[in-house]
């Protein structure tokens, strides 16, 4: 079935490849707020990158003849959010390993702020208002704890330019502070948006790879075009 569908995705895909120059603008958004501490910032750091070349995710993002155009930031207070990952055009397995590999090396911009996540959603409306031209849009947000500074993710999204995006969530899951205990309903009421968004949950940082690759590979699944619209929530 999975080799059916991407065969089919393929055909649609091919006959507009002169319109756009890839399918998918991903954006991945990490949490690095002052509740993440350091051993499991570097469970996730080392979790997306080990994501990012399993070989399902790797199959996925090669499921069909147009490229995905990938970027990825770490975010955290009001002003603080740091690009790990410009805009690149992922074309071939080198550039995937390239792409984990800077996220394997790339060190944590500051350990002291709050969660800011409408802040961090306006970022990444203007990483993807600068993105190469693409089919579709998805932003994914990562975080273990509710918005506490700052403006929330509904003010984001009247405020910026989320029309077409959709936004997934994935939620680390853990009661080590109490607001961490309503943190998937949050999610679910405020962070997803757009079309088709769904929430993946990682039960603890240990659990973060697994649940990335997992996101990923849903994401990067190619898209039927005919059935763009689609309810925001998580179907499952």
């Amino acid at each position: 079935m999975r080799r059916a569908a991407a065969a089919l995705a393929a055909f649609m895909f091919a006959g507009m490849a002169q319109a756009e120059e890839c399918r998918l603008a991903l954006v991945l958004a990490m949490d690095v707020s002052s509740s993440v501490n350091e051993a499991e910032d570097a469970l996730q750091r080392g979790g997306l990158a080990a994501a990012l070349v399993a070989p399902e995710v790797q199959e996925a993002f090669f499921a069909a003849p147009q490229p995905v155009a990938l970027a990825i930031y770490e975010w955290s207070g009001r002003w603080n959010q740091e690009l790990l990952l410009d805009w690149r055009l992922i074309l071939s397995p080198a550039d995937l390993l390239a792409a984990a590999e800077a996220i394997a090396r790339s060190e944590r911009s500051q350990t002291e702020s709050p969660t800011a996540l409408g802040h961090a959603l306006g970022y990444g409306s203007s990483l993807l208002d600068r993105a190469p031209p693409c089919l579709f849009q998805t932003l994914d947000m990562a975080g273990d704890g509710q918005n506490n500074e700052g403006y929330g993710p509904r003010i984001a999204y009247r405020h910026f330019n989320y029309g077409t995006v959709t936004v997934n969530g994935l939620v680390i899951n853990g009661a080590d502070f109490e607001g961490e205990t309503e943190l998937i309903p949050y999610y679910r009421e405020n962070v997803l948006h757009g079309p088709g968004a769904f929430l993946e949950v990682a039960q603890g940082f240990e659990d973060y790879e697994r649940a990335m690759r997992r996101k990923l590979e849903r994401e990067l699944r190619p898209r039927v075009i005919g059935a763009l619209s689609g309810t925001s929530g998580d179907p499952g």
